[in-house]
């Protein structure tokens, strides 16, 4: 029986964050767009999703470690007869069966197949003894990637599935990249009914938003006279457009909070946007400003606090 644990490279006990870490990385070492024509790493890019899919589920996980199910959520078979999931497709050639059986430690390359390219076929038998249900069919492994404002707002994404219909996918709380999405019966015909698509999200990056936890962050020029006398200056969020009032008085570096205009976490409640104020000077310079530092007496010292 192939082990998630080892696949991903983590303990038995590892945290739900250190499974988490271990496959982004992974995944983005692995991920097809950055392997072209790389069957190797498009095998290994559908194994570590499809473990990181049994422990990211709790409950999967806990009937996984109870020895109640396989990595792909098939009964595990009596007597450690079969294991590793998913059903045969005829017409297979014995060099693509030789893929299998390397034992606990071994990586089941047929079915990896199966499900980052949806099978080859009709259902055929299925590996191992003593199961009385018949198999699924084969997963299909899709990538959406989302605009980082669709993402943070929960924007519903369009996706065509390999079938060719297309559906609205709603996204989940706390999405996030390698968020992955299971569509029950998406996947290719089998025996027992359809397999899933296995859909994983990549929230691009966006040219002035950053996202810190579930906050966004952005740096938001101003001038000298807005810093100085204040004023209403109008600010992009994730969901539009809004005008934000300067005091009078501000300094570069000083921060403010939108509240409810960040991502929302698993629980559904939004983080906030927090702007920093970057107070910005006209390039090339300006001949009156000049003049009017020039002739300012006011003295003082802002690097007083760096005193020894």
């Amino acid at each position: 029986m192939a082990d998630p644990y080892a696949i991903l490279g983590v303990s038995k006990g590892a945290s739900e964050k250190d499974i988490k870490s271990a496959y982004r990385k992974l995944a983005k070492e692995l991920h097809p767009d950055y392997n072209k024509d790389n069957a190797t790493a498009a095998a290994r890019f559908s194994e570590v999703t499809r473990a990181y899919d049994l422990l990211s589920d709790k409950d999967k996980r806990a009937r996984f470690d109870r020895g109640e199910i396989d990595i792909d959520g098939n009964p595990a078979a009596p007597f450690g007869f079969g294991g590793g999931g998913g059903y045969r497709q005829q017409g297979r050639s014995n060099e693509n069966a030789g893929f299998s059986g390397f034992g606990n430690d071994g990586v089941d390359f047929a079915d990896i197949f199966d499900g980052l390219f949806g099978g080859l076929g009709g259902g055929g038998p299925y590996r191992g003894t003593g199961r009385s249900s018949a198999p699924k069919g084969a997963n299909v492994a899709y990538k959406l990637a989302v605009d980082f404002t669709d993402a943070a707002a929960l924007k519903p994404q369009r996706i065509t599935l390999a079938d060719g219909k297309t559906i609205d996918l709603k996204l989940p709380n706390g999405v996030e990249t390698g968020t992955n999405m299971r569509l029950s019966g998406k996947g290719q015909s089998g025996p027992g009914g359809p397999g899933d698509g296995i859909v994983t999200i990549e929230v691009r990056s966006h040219r002035f938003f950053r996202r810190d936890g579930d906050n966004v962050r952005l740096d938001l020029p101003i001038t000298l006279k807005e810093a100085v006398a204040g004023g209403e200056v109008r600010v992009p969020t994730v969901d539009g457009a809004v005008m934000l009032k300067i005091k009078p008085g501000s300094q570069s570096g000083q921060q403010l909070r939108l509240k409810g205009k960040g991502f929302h976490n698993k629980a559904g409640v939004r983080g906030d946007q927090i702007i920093e104020l970057q107070i910005r000077l006209p390039e090339g310079g300006d001949a009156a400003l000049s003049q009017f530092v020039e002739n300012w007496s006011v003295d003082y010292d802002p690097r007083s606090g760096l005193a020894g």
